[in-house]
């Protein structure tokens, strides 16, 4: 599909696994996603996420 990328073909541009590429989309960090039943295509311009795990649990221990 033009102006989409596969999740395969995401993790070869932003050098990380296709499971952490999966992790992103299930987890709504990569804007305007598509699904199309258990596939998503991601647009060919986006930029790769930030992980977020590290952050949310500094944030954690700054509020206990």
């Amino acid at each position: 599909m033009n102006g989409y990328m596969t999740t395969k073909e995401a993790a070869e541009k932003w050098k990380i696994s296709i499971r952490q590429v999966q992790n992103h989309c299930r987890n709504g960090r990569i804007p305007g996603l598509q699904r199309v039943g258990t596939n998503y295509l991601i647009p060919e311009n986006a930029s790769k996420p930030k992980y977020t795990y590290i952050c949310e649990m500094i944030d954690i221990k700054k509020n206990e």
